[in-house]
């Protein structure tokens, strides 16, 4: 098993790209992280404590990590995204060190864990990415309802 010496060279700059799902993935992420993001940074009482979202933070950063394995691995033109996504994740969550390793770690283990069992395109493969587009967009919007007024 290859790893990579430096989880967070994974990780690089936003840059935009265009697909019909992504798009709205891209757009659930924005909507979801710019007012969670913005309460925690108003009030940081407890800056090293976790936010009561967390769970689904992780569950998301896995879910990108997935995506940015298994899409191109079925030949999309979004290869670069998810991890433009979680960048932007991060950048918009502006977590403590803590929780920015907790974040990548998640990420990392949603790429590992599908590189490990999909060599090739498959009709599964391709279902997961499609129900994790899907899911990865319902869990932003819900973030973004339950915790983006606190």
């Amino acid at each position: 098993m290859t790893r990579c010496p430096n989880p967070l060279a994974l990780l690089r700059p936003f840059r935009p790209h265009h697909a019909a799902g992504a798009a709205a993935v891209g757009l659930a992420l924005v909507l979801a992280l710019a007012a969670p993001a913005g309460a925690q940074t108003a009030s940081r009482p407890n800056q090293g404590s976790a936010p009561p979202y967390e769970a689904d933070m992780l569950r998301l950063a896995e879910m990108l990590g997935t995506l940015h394995y298994i899409r191109p691995l079925c030949g999309t033109p979004d290869a670069g995204r998810w991890r433009d996504e979680m960048q932007g994740l991060l950048e918009a969550e502006q977590p403590s060190e803590e929780r920015r390793g907790l974040m990548v770690a998640a990420f990392n283990r949603g790429y590992e864990s599908y590189r490990q069992v999909y060599h090739s395109c498959t009709p599964s493969a391709q279902l997961v990415a499609q129900r994790y587009l899907e899911a990865g967009a319902r869990l932003s919007r819900d973030i973004a309802a339950r915790y983006g007024s606190n």
